[in-house]
This record gives C-alpha cells, structure tokens and sequence, in this order.
C-alpha cells in the first residue's frame, strides 16, 4: 500500500453535474486549438511566456508538444494537465502544477475558460473537485493560485472559494510584455477539512439559486 505522500492520484476523471475533469489527449488538439483562437483576446493578456515571447498562435503541433510535456511532468507525478469538459463540450482547462512532495506538499493550479462559458461556476466547481481530489488522493497539503491584482474574473474565483489572501508576489510572471505582480491565495488541507470544498460550494451555489 503506498505511503499518503507518494500517492499520484493519476490519472483520474472527476464529475460533479454536467461538469467533467479528464486528462488532456492529444485528440484534444482541434478543440483546444479553436477554443485558443476564438479566445486570444480574453485569455491573452493573462498568459505567462519566456521573457521576450509572444503567446504563440495555437496550433496542432504546438497543442501536441504541450500535451506531450504535460504527460512527461504527470508521470513524474508533478502535474495534473486537465481538460474541462462541460455538457460533453471541451471548455476550457485546469492544471495541477509544480507538485513538490517532501516537507513541503503543495501544488498551483491555473486554468483558463472560454469566454462564452464564463461567469456560469464552471470553473469554481471545477477548482472545488481538483482541491478535493489533492488534498485526499494526492495527500497535499497547501494549494496555491496566483491572481494578477487586474484579473477580476480569477480574482472572484478564489474569492467565492474561500482561498485565503497571503499577500504581493512582485513582478512574479512574465506576462503580457513584462514581469507582472501577482496576489497569492492559498488553501490548506484543514481549511476544507472535513467536508471538503465542494460540498460547501455547492452548498453556497443552492443557497444563491
């Protein structure tokens, strides 16, 4: 039986409604490569890239590479790439990063939307089933999002999540052209402890309907 912290948890599939989180395939590619293009613009200025690079315009090839690393970084068990599916639609993605094991046992999470499917709790229920499924399959123990201090959009997610603000990291990601700001939030394993998170987001989402 494996110890709590060398659990991987993956891969693995996660539902909640019409929401479904799977691992990324590379027969995601054209519907990943639509959804980047139709959303350059809203996702665009939230992308990180190598200091100097533009965003590079989606492709297959760049798609398949991407997923290609992806897998490389999971099976070492330090990603968790997800595509998020809703209605049976790919909408967008949410990936589990830079998982350090040790003393440490933490992840980042980062995920991005189709515009058209924005602002509808798709991506609050999925960060819900993700913290979830790291803090009890994966046996992680602080979670992590960095917010530009301009992104109103993520910034209501970790909001409505209950992610607790820790504080400025400067000029902490190249995005957009320069080293940009970024505000941290974290969650720990007791946060959430012992109903879990998405229990009490949908909870939270009953009480507003």
């Amino acid at each position: 039986m494996r110890q709590r912290d060398e659990a991987t948890g993956w891969p693995v599939t996660l539902r909640s409604g019409d929401l479904t989180l799977r691992p990324i395939v590379l027969r995601d590619a054209p519907a990943w490569v639509g959804l980047r293009r139709r959303n350059a613009a809203w996702i665009g200025p939230w992308e990180s890239t190598p200091p100097g690079r533009q965003t590079a315009e989606p492709s297959v090839a760049g798609f398949v590479a991407y997923a290609l690393d992806q897998r490389r970084l999971a099976n070492a068990g330090l990603a968790m790439p997800f595509a998020i599916m809703f209605g049976g639609e790919f909408v967008g993605q949410l990936s589990v990063a830079s998982v350090t094991r040790g003393a440490v046992q933490s992840a980042s999470l980062g995920y991005w939307i189709d515009e058209g499917h924005a602002g509808r709790g798709i991506v609050p229920t999925a960060v819900a089933l993700v913290v979830d499924h790291c803090f009890s399959a994966v046996g992680l123990h602080r979670l992590e999002i960095n917010v530009r201090p301009e992104n109103t959009a993520s910034l209501r997610v970790v909001e409505k999540l209950g992610f607790r603000e820790e504080g400025l990291k400067r000029g902490f990601l190249y995005v957009d052209g320069a080293f940009r700001d970024h505000v941290s939030f974290a969650l720990l394993h007791e946060d959430v402890a012992p109903g879990g998170l998405l229990s009490r987001w949908l909870a939270h989402q009953s009480r507003q309907g």
